[in-house]
């Protein structure tokens, strides 16, 4: 992914962080979660590792596993922080009972729980990528567990 102005921008501004997406009618509430869960970065970099990410707590323990060799390429980065916490908050939503996406004001994809708290899934992906903690799987006991 050599787009030169991307670079300069970053320099200027820091990665990228987060994902817009914008909040459509109730009807459209599976449509957001499928264009959630894709994570197409993710899934490359598992599927090389031969990782398989079937939506489970287990594959978030493979991917805590993986060799981070991602975090010596600048431009990957903020794309697998990206998709990681995405791919953390698909887990969860498809696996914890009474939780779901939302979509913040600003665009921004958070997990809510039955409670009303909401969980900020990409940044904690993005911490992921970039430190190997807090661990996904980790994550995923800690809102599992209420």
């Amino acid at each position: 992914m050599g787009i030169p102005f991307l670079g300069n921008w970053r320099k200027k501004h820091g990665p990228a962080f987060g994902v817009a997406v914008a909040p459509g009618g109730d009807g459209e509430n599976e449509g957001i979660a499928e264009l959630l869960a894709e994570c197409e970065v993710l899934r490359a970099q598992a599927d090389d590792a031969g990782v398989e990410l079937d939506d489970t707590a287990a594959s978030l323990e493979a991917l805590d596993q993986l060799v981070p060799r991602w975090r010596d390429d600048e431009e990957m980065l903020p794309w697998l922080g990206n998709d990681a916490g995405l791919y953390l908050g698909t887990v969860i939503v498809r696996t914890v009972p009474g939780t779901g996406w939302a979509i913040l004001a600003s665009g921004r994809p958070v997990v809510r729980m039955a409670t009303g708290r909401e969980i900020d899934v990409v940044a904690s992906g993005h911490d992921w990528a970039a430190n190997g903690a807090p661990q996904l799987s980790q994550l995923y006991a800690e809102v599992a567990e209420g």
